[in-house]
């Protein structure tokens, strides 16, 4: 027995940050596209561009840059900015399921 608990960041409108689209910015740095990622995840092109738009316009800031040319350091990486805020939503994850574990076994002690 454990718990599940699934969590978002929320923006002013509406706009939802969670543990998959964590993933998704994760797999594009690693990746260097935006394309590649998406196919990973099962998720369209169009909805994962469509979805990364949205959340830049609603976090304020640049997540992604571009960089063109077809060379070795072409493609997608995340910005140092979005580098930190994903790092930021990793470390409040972790902080949550530590607290959500410590919760349930103080409501539910194994006997």
């Amino acid at each position: 027995m454990k718990p599940k608990l699934k969590v978002w960041v929320v923006f002013a409108d509406d706009v939802k940050f969670g543990d998959g689209r964590a993933q998704l910015l994760t797999l594009i740095d690693e990746l260097g596209s935006l394309r590649k990622a998406a196919a990973r995840l099962e998720m369209s092109y169009r909805n994962a561009w469509g979805y990364l738009r949205d959340l830049e316009q609603a976090a304020g800031f640049r997540l992604l840059e571009r960089h063109v040319g077809g060379g070795p350091d072409s493609g997608m990486r995340l910005t140092r900015r979005g580098r930190a805020f994903l790092e930021a939503y990793r470390q409040f994850r972790q902080r949550v399921d530590a607290a959500v574990e410590r919760e349930f076994a103080r409501a539910l002690p194994r006997r």
